[in-house]
């Protein structure tokens, strides 16, 4: 029976075209030729024209080069088809869409080519996520008017693949996908290889769907590492399979990570182009870990930092880490560092003993700690991070491979890049999303190599990190606290900075923005007005979503 439809539409579609004039479901659109490009982050380099075209929603993909057959790729394509043709309900019936009041549809786009030419799958730091965007209507050259996406990876494909669907923008007059200011010609490369957002699942729980709904959103605005800040003092949520009692310290029973939960989170993310890079903070902020592991308190009075004096608190660090191994591939692991107060273990007898037995002051026995965590990391061939408190307070000290974080100091990476350290900028003031108080236009104008002229230091600032810290947001806000303000940052870690850093961004930055807020909002993504003078509120008003 389906067959016979089938058939039957075939040839009622040669008929069509034989006898019935054919229409084009492109119209007369006026296009403002002065207007920024509607794309975010704005590409490196790119060029366009005055033509409109319009995008068959059966529209076809063709693959071509080592990796063009991977099934990232392919993965992404229908995922992007489904943002893209979302109003197209019967996109999966090419006839049918093809034929409209007895009239032939003739579609300017109806092929997706997608040239990768490694076949390496392999997602770490600085792996190629540059490609070009060709888009342009059937000629006299080609009889099949075509897209084409052309990367060394399969990592640059999404990235072009991203770019493409923001280019396509549904007709409500025609109820056809269209494209703008067509020909394109997009060449474009990321400016930091490391683009980043902290989450924190200890403040309070972010179920798993809201978590992959943070990396769908991450990949809209190009960010490529999730970094997941999994424990803290108030809960540890994660499970460890070598020390089992340690998510004793979950919330609750139904508040907690299991091992393949991760695992799915990290192969999530991995198809989206994004690193995973865990945090396992300590000595401070780990109150948590006594829960399940008393002997890991100082004393019941001294809950952390961590017990500095038992090589049963450097077992369980070497144990989690073990665990995490398996889980996490990324090169980088984060082992916090901040904010250590180590007064109590000047107050605790054992602890007071094995400082003077060592002629360790408390400031001594934190680097210690610090370093042996290190040590420990790298021997299961991770790149340590740090926050900054460990470069300012024991900077020469540190291993060599070390990365260090800004948070607190706005001219530590300066500092640290001239000491031969990687850093990575994600200064307080204004690239901490929980400080909600800061406005869209400052986390855009925030520049981490401000300060750093030297070219061969400037390398060493490998990218930046917007945190969102989670006291104050849980699942109810956490994403319009993300966004639009996220972009921002998104925007200067991958754009040129000549690009981002001229003329008048409110002209040039703020339409592309409320853009793509919209956007956002229309792929499911609770993302808050960009004009508010205080993050995350609703608006003030009726209006626009593109004027707010």
């Amino acid at each position: 029976m389906a067959l016979n439809l089938l058939l039957l539409l075939h040839t009622l579609l040669i008929l069509l075209s034989l006898s019935i004039t054919i229409t084009s479901s492109s119209s007369p659109v006026t296009v403002h030729h002065d207007s920024p490009p509607y794309i975010w982050p704005l590409p490196a380099e790119f060029t366009s024209g005055d033509e409109t075209l319009s995008v068959d929603p059966s529209l076809s993909l063709n693959v071509a080069g080592n990796g063009g057959g991977s099934p990232i790729v392919r993965a992404a394509f229908d995922r992007y088809m489904g943002m893209i043709f979302k109003h197209a309900y019967n996109r999966a019936s090419s006839l049918l869409a093809r034929i409209r009041f007895l009239s032939v549809v003739e579609y300017d786009i109806t092929s997706l080519k997608i040239i990768v030419h490694s076949d390496s799958e392999e997602l770490q730091l600085g792996v190629d996520e540059s490609y070009t965007l060709m888009v342009s209507k059937k000629n006299e050259q080609s009889i099949v008017g075509a897209a084409t996406i052309e990367a060394n990876t399969v990592y640059g494909a999404l990235r072009g693949l991203e770019t493409f669907s923001q280019l396509c923008a549904f007709d409500y007059l025609t109820k056809s996908v269209q494209i703008y200011k067509a020909p394109w010609f997009i060449q474009d490369t990321p400016r930091f290889k490391y683009r980043g957002l902290l989450i924190d699942t200890s403040r309070h729980f972010l179920p798993i769907d809201v978590i992959k709904q943070i990396i769908e959103s991450m990949s809209f605005a190009k960010l490529n590492v999730l970094h997941w800040h999994i424990v803290d003092e108030q809960s540890f949520p994660f499970e460890t399979p070598t020390y089992p009692n340690l998510w004793k310290g979950a919330y609750s029973r139904w508040e907690r990570y299991t091992v393949e939960d991760a695992s799915e989170i990290v192969r999530f993310a991995k198809m989206r182009g994004i690193n995973v890079m865990a945090e396992l903070d300590v000595p401070g902020h780990a109150e948590s870990w006594g829960t399940g592991y008393p002997d890991l308190w100082p004393s019941l009075s001294c809950r952390e930092p961590l017990d500095v004096t038992k090589n049963f608190t450097f077992d369980v660090i070497s144990g989690i880490l073990t665990d995490m191994r398996k889980i996490f591939p990324f090169e980088f692991f984060h082992l916090g560092g901040d904010e250590v107060n180590t007064d109590c273990w000047k107050n605790t007898t054992h602890v007071k003993e094995w400082l003077q037995g060592r002629n360790f002051t408390s400031k001594d026995a934190y680097k210690y700690f610090v370093l042996r965590a290190q040590q420990i990391a790298i021997s299961k061939n991770w790149t340590p991070v740090n926050w900054e408190e460990t470069f300012s307070s024991f900077g020469k000290d540190l291993d060599p491979q070390t990365v260090v974080q800004n948070w607190l100091v706005s001219d530590i990476c300066q500092k640290a890049v001239a000491k031969g350290f990687r850093c990575i900028f994600s200064n307080q003031g204004y690239w901490y999303l929980d400080h909600l108080d800061v406005p869209w236009d400052q986390v855009y104008n925030t520049e981490p190599l401000d300060g750093i002229y030297d070219p061969s230091q400037q390398k060493l600032v490998i990218g930046g990190e917007v945190c969102m810290w989670g006291e104050t947001a849980d699942t109810s806000v956490v994403l319009q606290t993300i966004w639009p303000r996220a972009a921002a940052a998104a925007e200067r870690m991958w754009s040129t900075r000549e690009a981002v850093s001229k003329g008048n961004i409110t002209l040039t930055a703020l339409p592309r923005l409320h853009y793509f807020r919209c956007l956002l909002n229309n792929r499911g993504v609770p993302a808050a007005p960009v004009d508010n003078w205080y993050a995350r509120r609703p608006p003030s008003g009726p209006g626009s979503c593109y004027a707010q």
